[in-house]
């Protein structure tokens, strides 16, 4: 039974590209390693806890979404269990005692509505936010996932600076930012980033609800939002990472350390709530500036000593963890990034730095398994520069599989249907993905005679040509799909 369950698991999606080493994590090691460390054991040897994390599971439920869609309702039902009435949650939470710690992390919130609109888009099914769900302070009050996801955005959207930019308390995504917000006065702009994508993806879902009052309010907050970013976000080449309670910058040219930040820069792309040629610049800066052997850093320069209105990212010792390392689950989005801007060479350059099986050709640096990714790499101010550690129990396994797959290759789900829309090396001469979408089983080849990055020239689908890069579900068990690049 249970290497037939495997079987199932790791026949679901499979890729065949000239990159073997690629093969191997895509098809094996990164479900594996998401599934069973992080899912299911929630431990490694590197952190022994097993408690929930509410961004965490959330995210790395991702996995599932190509595999079984129904496996990560499992965790969105979970997660709403453990939101409180005004729409914070807990940040983490053991599953005995069901007790677990408040969040002042002002991003957790949000992956419920992130992972709720990614399960749309793969389903194509609403009737998930119909679903009833209690809360954590109030188990006699039950609403909507709908109404859960709501919550959660109006409590962001309620935390704004005067400057209209959203406040970053206890830490954003970066939890080592401890201290920037704890007067509820910084600022943070890759937050700012995060919640433009949230407001625009879920407008939508509001709209599909029929729900045109609350699609017009998130409209507008989106736009207030756009317009305070555009005023106050950048930096001259690259968007700062935020503000600290006393209204001094970081991750910005004016600091001796920390003068750029990573996540900033990729989700200015990602989010696209800026426009294209401060998109470009800030993914040129992250090119020149923390982008080394091992991909990119979290940020550069490392803090040398710590600073107490940055928090305990500032002592870690400089060039380890988030103090200027390569953090993998952060770095992951810089391959999307990369290729949402249709740079194939960067985010394949990206991906070939970041791979496990790369580093670990060179073991007595590297020091860290090949086959599973590690929480970070030591950055250049470590005097272990290249050494991988925190592996097995990281986020980094399902978004490293999500981008190569999603944008690398190019087979994503859409609202519409499955897009084909590769980014990939030109000297690639094609490549495969078996891939299930919507209850049909989808066998993709691609064909590049024209040694291009990307571009197509001709798609047919059982036979029948189309010029449309979203394939429509068929309904069919089995489906043929054969794309020409050009």
């Amino acid at each position: 039974k249970v290497k037939t369950k495997w079987a199932d698991i790791l026949g679901s999606l499979e890729i065949d590209t000239p990159d073997e080493s690629m093969n191997l994590l895509v098809n094996k090691w990164l479900r594996y390693q998401a599934i069973s460390g992080r899912m299911w054991g929630r431990t490694a040897y590197y952190q022994q806890s097993g408690a929930f994390g509410f961004r965490d599971q959330l995210q790395d439920s991702l996995v599932f979404l190509p595999i079984d869609p129904k496996l990560t309702e499992k965790q969105i039902r979970l997660h709403a269990k453990h939101q409180f009435e005004d729409g914070t949650v807990l940040h983490w939470w053991h599953p005995i005692t069901d007790t677990g710690l408040p969040t002042k992390m002002t991003d957790d919130l949000l992956w419920l509505p992130f992972l709720m609109i990614h399960h749309y888009v793969e389903t194509g099914d609403l009737s998930l936010f119909d679903e009833s769900s209690e809360f954590y302070d109030n188990k006699k009050l039950k609403t909507s996932l709908y109404d859960h996801c709501i919550r959660a955005i109006d409590k962001v959207l309620s935390r704004m600076s005067k400057r209209g930019l959203p406040l970053i308390g206890a830490g954003d995504w970066n939890d080592g930012l401890s201290a920037v917000g704890l007067d509820w006065k910084g600022e943070s702009i890759w937050l700012a980033e995060f919640l433009f994508y949230i407001l625009s993806e879920f407008q939508k879902i509001s709209v599909l609800k029929n729900d045109f009052n609350r699609s017009d309010n998130l409209n507008k907050a989106a736009d207030t939002l756009k317009q305070a970013f555009e005023k106050h976000a950048w930096d001259g080449e690259w968007f700062f990472r935020g503000t600290k309670d006393s209204g001094e910058k970081f991750g910005s040219k004016e600091n001796k350390d920390g003068k750029i930040y990573l996540n900033a820069q990729t989700w200015s792309v990602i989010s696209g709530i800026t426009d294209d040629e401060k998109q470009t610049s800030a993914m040129k800066a992250v090119q020149k500036h923390l982008i080394k052997k091992n991909g990119p850093l979290l940020l550069y320069p490392a803090y040398k000593k710590p600073d107490k209105f940055i928090g305990y990212l500032s002592r870690y010792a400089a060039g380890r963890r988030e103090n200027g390392g390569v953090y993998m689950h952060a770095a992951t989005w810089a391959i999307w990034a990369f290729a949402k801007l249709g740079d194939a060479k960067n985010a394949y350059n990206v991906y070939q730095k970041l791979s496990p099986i790369n580093n670990g050709m060179k073991p007595d640096e590297y020091f860290a398994e090949p086959y599973v990714t590690p929480g970070n790499i030591e950055g250049p101010d470590s005097p272990q520069y290249g050494r991988g550690g925190w592996t097995w129990y990281t986020g980094s396994a399902s978004w490293l599989q999500k981008v190569v797959v999603d944008w690398i290759l190019g087979i994503r789900a859409s609202e519409e249907g499955l897009i084909i829309d590769p980014c990939i090396p030109k000297e690639w001469k094609g490549f495969t993905v078996k891939r299930k979408f919507r209850n049909t089983n989808y066998n993709i080849s691609v064909i590049n005679d024209s040694h291009v990055s990307s571009g197509i020239k001709k798609i047919e689908v059982d036979g029948v040509s189309q010029e449309s890069i979203i394939i429509k579900p068929t309904g069919q068990k089995f489906s043929n799909v054969k794309v020409y690049l050009g």
